[in-house]
């Protein structure tokens, strides 16, 4: 599809990293949101974790990390921060964990991350 970012191995074989219009660019570095969203859904607390880019003078874009908790469970952004550093490069780690209830859905169920970062122009 249109603006689908993957890699072809040795095989032939394809795999999807992620949108390209949802790549963070960080300190000249890529980071595929995907890549930080199924780090934090190994924690059993996490029942959803959607990842985008907010604007950073210094850097380009920084890492935010909107999480939803499973019913019934409190999360520790200290405890998710750590999860992050033993899964993935210290690079592509969330520099901000915003706990919300629920993540804005279009009617298919696909996270709307346009809403999440204008969420964060707006704040």
């Amino acid at each position: 599809m249109d603006g689908d970012m993957g890699s072809l191995d040795a095989n032939g074989f394809l795999t999807l990293k992620d949108r390209s219009k949802d790549l963070i660019i960080s300190g000249g570095s890529n980071i595929y949101p995907r890549e930080v969203e199924e780090a934090l859904l190994l924690h059993p607390d996490v029942a959803e974790a959607a990842v985008v880019g907010e604007h950073d003078a210094e850097w380009g874009e920084t890492v935010v990390a909107f999480v939803v908790p499973r019913a019934g469970a409190v999360l520790d952004a200290l405890a998710l921060d750590a999860l992050c550093l033993a899964q993935i490069a210290r690079f592509k780690r969330p520099k901000r964990y915003e706990i919300v209830d629920a993540l804005p859905k279009n009617n298919y169920g696909k996270v709307l991350k346009t809403e999440l970062r204008q969420r964060l122009r707006s704040a």
